[in-house]
């Protein structure tokens, strides 16, 4: 017969009631942290809910760290991966199948950066070419994952997150009607790998 769960507020440095990023769910907040036994092994399991998803979650304690689990990030790194969003978007020339995993791999990476790079790549103005149905999905996975790190992180609401994403988007080059040539000029830097990283 299963145990009581046994309560217990703090584990590798998680705290009962914190906000976390779960690679591949996002923000969650840590609701309890208790003991189950399993197949006669004592486990300790943060039980994290994901309220947006309506999702609780079960982790061992153990494997939290290698999973990719994480603080919240602070705030300049925050404002940080906003900068990233204002920069010009990388696109490879490969098929659409291999960008599309790799961006699904940024994306549950948890890593801000990665998702910001993401949102920046995808995104497009309302002068812009019209997206495939599935680049626009990844594009608003990466912009809602974004978008919640910040909303608690800023302790702004979810509207006003996705608000500061798209003015930062907006200050990235190329984003505005184009200047006569510049098209011409750009496309050429990119053929020869002139193409600087931010």
């Amino acid at each position: 017969m299963a145990s009581a769960p046994k309560k217990t507020s703090q584990r590798q440095g998680f705290k009962t009631g914190e906000f976390i990023v779960y690679p591949a769910h996002g923000v969650g907040q840590i609701k309890a942290i208790e003991e189950q036994e399993v197949a006669g092994i004592t486990l300790e399991l943060f039980v994290i809910e994901f309220q947006k998803d309506k999702m609780r979650l079960k982790v061992p304690v153990a494997k939290a760290l290698s999973i990719g689990m994480r603080k919240l990030s602070e705030s300049d790194f925050v404002d940080r991966a906003l900068k990233v969003t204002q920069g010009r978007a990388r696109v490879k020339r490969t098929m659409w199948s291999r960008r599309a995993q790799e961006y699904d791999a940024k994306i549950n990476s948890g890593d801000l950066i990665s998702i910001a790079e993401v949102v920046r790549d995808l995104y497009r103005a309302e002068n812009q070419p019209e997206q495939s149905y599935s680049e626009r999905q990844l594009y608003e996975q990466a912009l809602d994952r974004m978008a919640r790190e910040i909303t608690v992180v800023k302790k702004i609401t979810d509207t006003e997150s996705v608000r500061l994403i798209e003015t930062n988007l907006n200050k990235g080059p190329r984003r505005g009607p184009k200047a006569e040539g510049e098209e011409a000029e750009t496309e050429e830097k990119a053929e020869n790998g002139e193409e600087k990283a931010a």
